[in-house]
């Protein structure tokens, strides 16, 4: 046990994003386990779309424990898996006396800080740091990258885009595809340590998520000095300071121009 902390790992075999299939009750003899011989006092249920979570808050009410859970996203109804969420939260969360309290959001402004000197204006460098997968809305700089470059040729612009995901392969494609291996920046995945580091060489931040109950991520940017673009979802607006537009193509292609060239004249 390192730090006072001990995991469990339970033999079943995820199927897609480290998820698991439900089975409502098959995880039940191993959570009456755990629970009594850790002699929890409190259980404390965090992402939504983990049947585990769902399934180990579900055994814990019943067995009289005090439950907790945590969501830091909100879910819509524009597609079949935010309806099917919601339907699975409203089930989860149906029984119990209910505290409802709203964590404010923070940034280490120690960590995240402009660069000691001005980014070259040679160039504008416009970041995207990112889970690449679908709810955070890479589709949408893979439709905006092309045209933006377009608008502004002889290297005018440059993308920075670090994170990884399923998604990942299709801006690679559009990379491909559009000949932009010099102008398209591919990191992968960046350790929360470098994510300054690479904040810092950017003008411009973009966040396209499509759901998002507050985003710490453009804080972070903002933090560091960049202007911060970001689909107007959940409860992002409350953020203050942000250019700020629909999740639709036409829309984030216009505000992500101009910024471009407010940043750039």
């Amino acid at each position: 046990m390192t730090g006072g902390l001990k995991v469990y790992y339970i033999p079943r075999k995820p199927f897609r994003m480290q998820n698991t299939l439900p089975t409502f009750y098959g995880t039940l003899p191993i959570m009456m386990t755990i629970l009594i011989r850790e002699k929890i006092t409190l259980v404390h249920g965090h992402q939504a779309f983990s049947t585990l979570c769902h399934e180990a808050m579900m055994h814990a009410r019943t067995m009289g424990y005090k439950v907790v859970f945590t969501d830091h996203s909100l879910y819509g109804f524009a597609d079949v898996g935010c309806i099917h969420m919601n339907k699975v939260l409203q089930f989860t969360l149906a029984d119990g006396n209910h505290l409802r309290f709203v964590i404010p959001n923070a940034v280490d402004t120690a960590m995240f800080r402009p660069a000691p000197e001005n980014v070259s204006q040679d160039e504008i460098v416009i970041v995207v740091i990112s889970r690449l997968v679908y709810r955070k809305g890479p589709d949408l700089p893979v439709e905006v990258i092309p045209e933006v470059c377009r608008l502004f040729p002889n290297d005018l612009v440059h993308f920075i885009v670090g994170g990884d995901g399923p998604k990942g392969v299709r801006l690679e494609e559009m990379r491909e595809k559009n000949s932009l291996q010099n102008r398209v920046e591919m990191l992968g995945a960046v350790p929360h340590a470098r994510v300054q580091s690479v904040l810092i060489s950017g003008h411009i931040f973009l966040n396209s998520s499509l759901t998002k109950a507050f985003c710490i991520a453009i804080l972070e940017a903002a933090s560091c000095g960049l202007l911060t673009v970001s689909t107007r979802v959940g409860g992002v607006p409350e953020s203050g300071g942000l250019l700020k537009q629909d999740p639709n193509l036409r829309c984030w292609y216009s505000v992500v121009q101009c910024s471009a060239q407010s940043t750039k004249f």
